[in-house]
């Protein structure tokens, strides 16, 4: 998992106490827009401006609650006011529609919805014995919890979309994958970012590596972008083996689910995999020194409550990457809050 993480400046003057405590509000509007997104608020305002006493028949709440929730909703512009008791969708609340590009609303289920919710009700827990907080609340770890809820595994594959889907060509512009002939794409979810590299690269075959319950989807992705030919999508486990044979591999948003014995044993299935001149590209936030703001840091407490994993600097990947037989060459910044981490067999 990764996000865009960006906290408004306080305005100019704000006491310090008042500042703390707008932080602390943020909680207020993640779950009103999480309500909103349940309840399909978008989706039913899509067409028209719709009363309360409409939509509370339709989403089967009590009005007056209702109104409070919508009318805070418009406040911050997700919805506007068309007249009294009446509400009309704008052009941001547009977004959470069910078919909105982006993918918002799962985005939004996932982050801010009532799983994370529980594990972050544990998060004390985490600090002090490390375990996930997720695991606290519900006795399983992330992706056994997500096997266990397949609407809530959809929702978090979508998630992951929305996340991240303005990474990609991020990606593509900032390494050179021309002179390559093959790229895979290990733990690449759906093969959005694969779709990426192949289509700014004619010339380049491709290979997804996933697990069985997301080969279905990925195969559609490549096929409604007319890659299927040049991409092969295999189901497996990138803890038991990695396909050989490829000039580049890559590991986007992969590792920081991991802790460091999962990720080297990633990292190791990857290093036997590679030929000499094979590069391997880890994707994700790379954690700046001192009290440099970075997305990830903030991140990286998501990572300790709900995956188990942890974002890392430039120093604790090539510590990871040198016990796996890999090194470090270079970090490559990209136009987003995340880098390529660019690694060679020893």
């Amino acid at each position: 998992m990764t996000m865009a993480i960006a906290r408004a400046p306080a305005a100019e003057g704000t006491p310090p106490p008042l500042e703390l405590i707008g932080m602390a509000t943020a909680i207020w509007k993640a779950r009103a827009l999480y309500a909103a997104a349940h309840l399909g608020l978008a989706d039913l305002l899509a067409s028209e401006p719709r009363d309360v006493a409409a939509l509370a028949a339709q989403t089967g709440t009590h009005a007056p609650s209702l109104h409070r929730l919508l009318r805070a909703l418009a406040s911050f512009g997700v919805l506007t006011e068309a007249g009294p008791q009446r509400f009309a969708l704008t052009p941001l609340g547009a977004a959470l529609r069910r078919d909105a590009a982006g993918a918002a609303r799962s985005t939004v289920l996932t982050l801010a919805g009532d799983w994370q919710w529980q594990a972050w009700s544990h998060f004390l827990a985490s600090m002090t014995t490390g375990r996930t907080g997720l695991a606290t609340a519900t006795g399983q770890e992330l992706f056994a919890y997500l096997a266990a809820h397949p609407q809530d595994s959809v929702r978090f594959d979508e998630a992951m979309v929305g996340l991240y889907g303005g990474l990609w060509p991020s990606v593509v512009a900032a390494w050179d994958f021309a002179p390559l002939k093959s790229v895979a794409d290990i733990g690449g979810g759906v093969g959005l970012l694969l779709a990426a590299i192949l289509s700014a690269h004619p010339h380049l075959r491709g290979l997804l590596l996933e697990q069985a319950a997301t080969v279905a989807k990925a195969r559609e992705v490549m096929e409604q972008r007319g890659l299927s030919r040049r991409c092969e999508i295999v189901a497996g486990d990138f803890f038991a083996a990695v396909p050989s044979g490829h000039d580049a591999y890559v590991l986007a948003h992969v590792l920081h689910d991991w802790d460091d014995a999962q990720c080297l044993s990633i990292l190791r299935r990857c290093r036997e995999a590679m030929h000499r001149d094979a590069r391997l590209l880890i994707v994700e936030s790379v954690l700046p020194a001192g009290d440099a703001p970075h997305p990830g840091k903030l991140l990286d407490l998501v990572m300790l409550t709900v995956t188990g994993g942890r974002e890392r600097t430039e120093t604790e990947f090539a510590d990871l990457l040198t016990a796996a037989g890999l090194r470090l060459v270079r970090v490559v910044p990209t136009a987003a809050a995340q880098s390529i981490v660019e690694a060679a067999v020893v």
